[in-house]
């Protein structure tokens, strides 16, 4: 199964950075390629993302926080792509590490590259946005 990993460091406290990393309704503010979401009636670690440019394309995820641990699990119900994202506290709890785990089935191989540049686009506007002054 083709993953990679990335990780980067912020500015910002832990706790900055877990509340845009727990809340979906947050993901369009710094998840490249996320156009909008919409939490789900029936399970609230459920959610359908909906992503950039394709309003009629909805895609179930599925979300998993442990927050004692500092982690974030995603799951794509539509492409069995998954992401796991991780945060340890720095600099005595004032800054951060985001690194983040992806995995991607064997059939969609060929969205690696893709998923690289996305997610590390992703990676570098959490950190900046927790960061910025409208935390």
């Amino acid at each position: 199964m083709p993953s990679f990993d990335d990780r980067t460091r912020s500015a910002a406290p832990p706790e900055d950075v877990w509340k845009l990393l727990y809340d979906p309704s947050r993901f369009p503010d710094w998840w490249a390629g996320v156009g909008t979401v919409e939490p789900s009636d029936v399970d609230g670690d459920a959610y359908t993302m909906f992503p950039t440019g394709y309003p009629d394309f909805p895609m179930p995820q599925q979300l998993r926080s442990d927050r004692a641990g500092g982690s974030v699990a995603i799951s794509c119900l539509v492409s069995d792509l998954t992401f796991e994202w991780r945060l340890h506290s720095l600099d005595d709890g004032r800054a951060t590490e985001i690194a983040v785990h992806v995995e991607i089935p064997e059939s969609d191989r060929h969205r690696l590259a893709g998923q690289q540049d996305l997610i590390h686009r992703s990676l570098l506007a959490l950190a900046t946005l927790a960061a910025g002054p409208s935390r």
